[in-house]
């Protein structure tokens, strides 16, 4: 591992040409493994409401994806907390050091400590209010610096920006907050104006049966409306306006 800079245009070139999570992810990961980084995740959160952030890309070892998402660890992660005091990209060290977050959950250092993980870089998007794009990743050896740093954070903000637009133009799919593949077309159709007579011819299903997935695609996002819902959906990059 160095700390030599990556030229980040190769990499853009080709993540441009691809239209399917899976090959982002392996891309991505090939490009950051030389530096140390063996895991990453991307995604949007919301820190208002944990429950409805969006999961594009996990690329995390199995037992760690498990327990994050079967043990409600989201509600309590401190790089998650840390959006609240950091809008810049950070380091886990700066969590380590600062005093704001002394009190580190006992079950992920243990679990660093196992995987070996000994850095981390995190790069933060900022969406408005609660609401942030984030590329996570957690590696071994020595922090990154300089040059290298700038690089990783550039690539991952071209990582998640391409990811964003293949979920939100429908070539890709995502974890998406329980939602099934017809709540979110509906739901995308309701952030277009379709009316549900309208959604019902254009997916050939009834009209009662189009009311039921979007209203379950409502509550799941937990919306007072159907415009709110649209407005949730376009945020988090499920759908477009």
């Amino acid at each position: 591992m160095t700390n030599v800079p990556i030229d980040p245009l190769p990499f853009y070139i080709v993540l441009q040409e691809l239209r399917s999570l899976e090959a982002c992810g392996r891309l991505f990961k090939d490009a950051v493994a030389p530096h140390g980084f063996v895991a990453f995740a991307c995604g949007e959160l919301d820190l208002a409401d944990r429950d409805r952030n969006v999961m594009y890309i996990a690329e995390w070892p199995a037992d760690w994806k498990r327990y994050y998402f079967e043990s409600g660890f989201i509600h309590r992660d401190p790089i998650i907390n840390a959006l609240n005091v950091f809008r810049r990209p950070f380091a886990f060290g700066d969590i380590v050091r600062d005093p704001r977050f002394s009190n580190l959950d006992d079950e992920l250092l243990r679990t660093a400590t196992e995987h070996g993980w000994s850095q981390g870089l995190v790069l933060p998007v900022a969406r408005g209010g609660a609401r942030f794009g984030m590329v996570s990743l957690i590696g071994q050896g020595e922090p990154v610096e300089g040059a290298l740093y700038a690089s990783l954070c550039l690539m991952s903000e071209c990582l998640l920006t391409h990811v964003r637009m293949l979920v939100q133009s429908g070539e890709a799919s995502a974890a998406t907050a329980g939602l099934s593949p017809r709540e979110i077309e509906t739901m995308r159709l309701v952030a277009v104006g379709c009316s549900d007579i309208e959604i019902a011819a254009r997916l050939g299903i009834s009209e009662s049966t189009a009311h039921k997935h979007v209203e379950s695609a409502r509550r799941r996002l937990k919306a007072k409306s159907r415009a709110e819902m649209a407005a949730v959906g376009v945020s988090f990059g499920l759908a477009s306006a």
